[in-house]
């Protein structure tokens, strides 16, 4: 069988065929996973012990574009990347490199969170959210209540929206929570302005080392990047609107030119198992939204003690196009400057 062409596991004559047919590679290369990012070092030594494949971890801490980068120069060397875990811009932009394939749990994979033809599919994200001191500012149910005056000079941004994607994604927030859509984001640049007019818009750009200051006592910010254990404060909480709940996700990929295509395949039906021992589980382990999780709930093979460490998105999730994305960024480089000086 000639798995590098393999679009399921059924495909290529079962799990069992292309275990067998990976455990004969021996080996598996992924790129740009940090040990310390979503559970990584965790996934990748389970992986290698539980079906006895090395595991050859390239440029742990590189871009998205390395990953492209290291496909197109490696042309299907043996040190080549099997696999890919890219940002969605970056994956929309580069599907001719990849290869088509469907995990065996593909139809419990949101139809909007995978391509149709199986080039890419988004693995593990959040939500945008605010986070904040509830020591010293009570508990925050509406974005409307941040402009109040108890929370002067206390909101901040990660970045500026003209430069970073995350902040953008704030912007974008506001403005589904003021009741506009993803078609634009004029509302959220509004918000930002009545924010800083009432003197409660903060020019620091926020860090975990801020936020420990008490610089930064309100931040929006991915949730998973927003939790009490990673900005360092006990007293930190997190709420997410229910009427603007934004997400963005990652996407796994495999090398049409993958050297080890069945072990690549495997390594994606790992990632994607709901089993107590599988990817989905190991990620919400690593404090980040699973692909897979609402199945996971509705079914009970979901980490409860894992889930309930996770910040409450209860409303419908909106995820940006390109396109969108696009006009909102075009949006902002016209008009952010003057809407917060």
């Amino acid at each position: 069988m000639n798995w590098a062409t393999a679009t399921s596991a059924q495909a290529g004559g079962g799990m069992q065929a292309l275990i067998a047919a990976a455990r004969n590679e021996g080996t598996l290369n992924v790129i740009a996973l940090p040990p310390t990012w979503a559970n990584y070092a965790a996934i990748i030594k389970d992986f290698g012990k539980r079906y006895g494949i090395r595991v050859h971890s390239i440029s742990p801490n590189g871009t998205s574009q390395d990953e492209i980068n290291a496909v197109r120069h490696g042309s299907g060397a043996p040190a080549a990347p099997d696999v890919l875990d890219v940002d969605m811009t970056t994956a929309l932009a580069n599907t001719s490199l990849f290869a088509r394939y469907e995990v065996s749990t593909w139809s419990t994979i949101p139809a909007t969170q995978k391509d149709p033809a199986g080039r890419w599919v988004q693995d593990y994200g959040g939500y945008m959210s605010v986070g904040y001191d509830s020591a010293r500012l009570g508990t925050i149910t509406s974005l409307n209540q941040l402009l109040g005056p108890k929370f002067r000079n206390t909101v901040a941004l990660t970045g500026r929206p003209t430069q970073s994607s995350a902040a953008l994604s704030a912007v974008m927030m506001a403005n589904l929570a003021q009741g506009g859509t993803a078609a634009g984001i004029a509302r959220g640049v509004a918000f930002f302005h009545q924010l800083r007019q009432a003197g409660n818009f903060s020019p620091v750009q926020a860090t975990s080392a801020t936020i420990r200051a008490g610089q930064t006592e309100v931040v929006f910010n991915w949730d998973y990047l927003n939790t009490p254990s990673v900005v360092g404060s006990r007293s930190w909480k997190v709420f997410i609107p229910s009427n603007a709940v934004l997400g963005d996700y990652y996407a796994q990929a495999i090398s049409k030119d993958a050297p080890h295509p069945a072990a690549a395949r495997l390594w994606e039906e790992f990632l994607y198992s709901e089993a107590a021992g599988g990817g989905q589980n190991l990620w919400l382990a690593g404090g980040i939204h699973p692909v897979e999780q609402a199945t996971m709930t509705a079914n009970g093979t979901i980490d409860q003690a894992a889930a309930a460490r996770l910040p409450l998105a209860s409303g419908a999730p909106v995820f940006l196009t390109t396109s969108e994305a696009a006009r909102a960024s075009s949006f902002l480089q016209k008009n952010w400057v003057k809407a917060v000086r």
